[in-house]
Formats: structure tokens, C-alpha cells, sequence
């Protein structure tokens, strides 16, 4: 029985993300995004994650403007992005009329696809995003967050599959963002949601460990019907297997790609100049591309790594690493154990280099901390212990509910406050994530725009170019 293996193509968001912290512009994607259409990929992810982020804070790009511009240039792929639920492209918890608005508008600028994932696998948190996409005919890929431990059985996944998809998922993403599926572990997870649902299934899985290529074969021979590659120039390490190697790998099999290889081959040319640049300029350090299977112990993603690695650089201590890696599941099982991942794992690497350099467990906390154990980012997977919790979070109101629950609509009282500087439908949804640069963004776009000094575009004192 043939069964055509579909690929989604990374490089343009996730790889990039893992090896080059986002940093590749929309100026280095264009001469190519025309051939990348042409290969034949099931998907092209070139939105949401970090890209929008860094598209403000780093690049002085739009990235709506990026998105438009890829769908011009990209008209026959499907257009990709990744979600995080409630949470957007932001780091809280928004109003569902936001969160509503955001999905309108990404469907009308082009995406196709979008992968929604909860931190928790609170399904609360996915239900808004759910439903708004399906309302605007997006297809909807849910993702369970993987992670390991005795409470996250095959089982439990498979149970979580099965309700994501009651709710109105069109496939399923496993999502293995710090590269902790082994291969028989993979075999036997997809075989059991294969049981539990009637929708595809697609691997997403981390080179960090080495194991990546191996996980996707075993998961194709389980069941599998799409996997997360990346083009070799910006494959291996935190990112993702080559995806010109699983071609060959799949080629005149049962599990063809059906992926023109020359084609891939011209533009694996392209972005290994790309990829020349990048090293010269210190954004891509060959260290990222060692397999290390500290990860499967530690539960670390690459961007997680990395960001560890500057906070204590930062404080002088970046001598301490180990010790931070070694605090981090001591601090996750103490917080209900919830998957590593945006923004979890940013609140607990946090935490941990905290407790190291302080010299005393929890002698000083942050809020997001704080909150992630009062349940203000949702129900964590299993139940914090009620006095660690009242210690920690003695200065917060712990909750129960679905934490979007307890916020107003606030659209309107974003558009309001944004109002000096809207110039299109989509500036309220970015400023709602990204209130502290959001408005330098604006005023230098419209200091480009007027020729003027971006002084005179500040939103305080109203002044204006005309």
C-alpha cells in the first residue's frame, strides 16, 4: 500500500528560530521563495512563533508585510504558523476578541495552516483558537506539547488527541520542541493516537539529541503522515532532520515524498551562502549543531539553551550552567510538571537561574513565575502541592478557571490606545502583544514613510509630520 509522506518545510521559521534566533530577514527569503513553491512541499511554516517578535525588535520589519509577502511569491503551498493558543505570539494570557481578530486577519493575509499549541496542554486555553479558525476555514493542526515523565504515558497523549480533535482539530501535531522522543518511544506513541483518532497525524521532533531522522523513520513506518524537516544548510543540532535527506531516505518506497530533489538541491545552494553569512557574523555558532543527550535529561529546547546560557552570562556566572540544567526539573516537578516550552520554559529557566545565583531556593521569585503556579496560565498537568504553592504565590490570587475567562473584551481599548499610530487593520494585534515596541516601530515606520527624523513621530507628545 502506497502512503505519500507530506513535509513541511522549517527553514524559514523554526530552523531559524532554533540556530539563528530568528534573525533571518524577509530581504534574504525573497530570491528564493518563488523556487521553494515550486518543490511540492504539503507546507511551507514561515509565521508566528518568535518570527514575529524579532520581526519588530530586530529586524524593523512588519511582520504582516512579511506574511503578505510570502503568500505573493508563495501561491501554490500551503502558508504556515505556529500559535500559541490564548497566549498568540505574546507572553499572557489575552481577551478572546483579540485572540478572534488575530486569526481573522492572519487568515485573510494567507495563512492556511495553523498549529495551535497550550504550554499546559490545557485544552481550555485552545478552544477560542480552535473555533475562530475553523470559523474562517483555516486548517486547524492542534499540537500536544510532548514531554516525559510517569504521569505522560502513551495514554495520556492519545486521550489528549482525542479530545483535541472532538473539539475540531483537522490533524494532529506532536510536538517535540526539546527533542526528547526516542525512536521505539515514537513508534509506540503514534500507534496508540493512531488507535485513538481518524485524523493525520505529523511528527515534529528536534535534532538536539541526534535522534531526530530516526524518530521521523520509526513515526512514517507507525503511522505518520507528515513530518517537520529542514534544508540541510540549516539542519542538525536544535533544529530539524535535512529534509533533502529524508527525501532520499523515503524515495522509491511505499513513503515517496514525491519532492523534486534537483529542486532542492539548487536551493540548499541558496541558503548555504545564507548560511555562510550567518557564521561570519557570529548569528549561527557551529556549537549549536552538536548532538547533546544532556537534553533528554534536562527537558531543555535549544532556544530555552541559549537563552540560559545569556542570563547567566549577563550576571557573570555563566560558570554555573550545570547547576542551572540541574535545577530546572527539580523546579518544573515542584509547578506541576508542565512541558517545556514557550512560555513555560522561559518562566522556569528564569526561576532556576535565579535560585542558583541567589544561593537559596525561591528567595526571590518573578510574577511570571507566580502566576504559572497560581494557574493564571492555565490547569498544569499535575497538582501543585498546596503549600508550595501558598508560599510561592502568597502575594497572587490562585484561580481555577480558564484564565482568559477573567478578561474583559479589550479590543477596542487596544485600538484606543494605539490610535496616533494605526495605519492598518493590523497594527492594534501587534501593539496588543508587543506594547513596549510596538510604538518604535511605528514611529520609525512613519518617520520612513514622512522622510522625517523619528523624533518628531513620538506617540507622548502627539507631534505629527503634517
Amino acid at each position: 500500500m502506497t502512503k505519500k509522506v507530506l513535509i513541511t518545510e522549517t527553514i524559514l521559521r523554526d530552523a531559524q528560530q532554533s540556530l539563528i534566533a530568528t534573525r533571518m530577514s524577509i530581504d534574504d527569503m525573497l530570491p528564493i521563495l518563488s523556487k521553494m513553491d515550486e518543490v511540492g512541499y504539503h507546507s511551507i511554516e514561515c509565521w508566528g512563533g518568535a518570527t514575529f517578535d524579532a520581526c519588530l525588535r530586530f529586524l524593523n520589519e512588519d511582520p504582516w508585510e512579511r506574511l503578505k509577502t510570502i503568500r505573493k511569491y508563495c501561491k501554490n503551498t500551503n502558508l504556515q504558523m505556529l500559535f500559541r493558543g490564548q497566549n498568540m505570539l505574546g507572553y499572557r494570557h489575552y481577551a478572546d476578541d483579540v485572540v478572534e481578530y488575530f486569526i481573522k486577519r492572519a487568515a485573510y493575509n494567507g495563512i492556511d495552516i495553523i498549529r495551535v499549541f497550550d504550554a499546559l496542554n490545557d485544552i481550555r486555553n485552545l478552544r477560542t483558537s480552535i473555533k475562530a479558525a475553523k470559523s474562517e476555514g483555516i486548517h486547524v493542526q492542534a499540537s500536544i506539547s510532548y514531554t516525559t515523565g510517569e504521569f505522560f504515558t502513551d495514554d495520556y497523549f492519545a486521550d489528549y488527541a482525542q479530545k483535541l480533535v472532538e473539539e475540531g482539530a483537522d490533524s494532529i501535531c506532536i510536538k517535540d520542541m526539546a527533542a526528547l522522543l526516542t525512536p521505539y518511544r515514537t513508534e509506540t506513541l503514534i500507534k496508540s493516537i493512531k488507535n485513538k483518532v481518524n485524523v493525520p497525524i505529523q511528527l515534529h521532533t528536534h535534532y538536539t539529541s541526534g535522534l531526530a531522522a530516526m524518530c521521523l523513520l520509526k513515526g512514517i513506518e507507525s503511522g505518520a503522515d507528515a513530518i517537520d524537516t529542514a534544508l540541510s544548510p540549516l539542519a542538525l543540532g536544535t533544529s530539524h532532520a535535512p529534509t533533502e535527506s529524508m527525501v532520499v531516505a523515503l524515495a522509491e518506497t511505499q513513503y515517496d515524498t514525491g519532492l523534486n530533489l534537483s529542486l532542492l538541491n539548487e536551493i540548499k545552494d541558496y541558503f548555504i551562502k545564507l548560511r555562510e553569512k550567518y557564521i561570519e557574523s557570529g548569528l549561527l555558532d557551529p556549537k549549536m549543531l552538536i548532538a547533546d543527550t544532556k537534553a533528554l535529561q534536562y527537558q531543555v529546547p535549544g532556544g530555552m539553551l541559549s537563552n540560559l546560557l545569556l542570563q547567566l552570562k549577563q550576571a557573570g556566572k555563566e560558570d554555573r550552567l550545570n547547576e542551572v540544567l540541574k535545577e530546572i526539573p527539580k523546579i518544573r516537578e515542584e509547578c506541576g510538571s508542565p512541558p517545556l516550552v514557550t512560555p513555560t520554559s522561559q518562566i522556569i529557566g528564569t526561576q532556576a537561574v535565579l535560585n542558583v545565583i541567589n544561593g537559596k531556593r525561591y528567595k526571590s521569585c518573578t510574577n511570571e513565575f507566580k502566576n504559572l503556579v497560581a494557574g493564571r496560565y492555565g490547569r498544569t498537568p499535575l497538582k501543585i502541592d498546596p503549600k508550595f504553592k501558598l508560599s510561592i504565590a502568597e502575594d497572587v490570587v490562585c484561580i481555577d478557571c480558564r484564565p482568559a475567562d477573567l478578561i474583559k473584551p479589550e479590543l477596542s481599548k487596544l485600538e484606543q490606545s494605539i490610535s496616533e499610530y494605526i495605519e492598518t487593520e493590523e497594527d492594534v494585534l501587534t501593539y496588543a502583544q508587543f506594547p513596549q515596541i510596538a510604538p518604535g516601530f511605528f514611529k520609525q515606520r512613519r518617520a520612513k514613510k514622512y522622510g522625517i527624523n523619528p523624533k518628531y513621530c513620538d506617540m507622548e507628545n502627539k507631534i505629527h509630520p503634517v
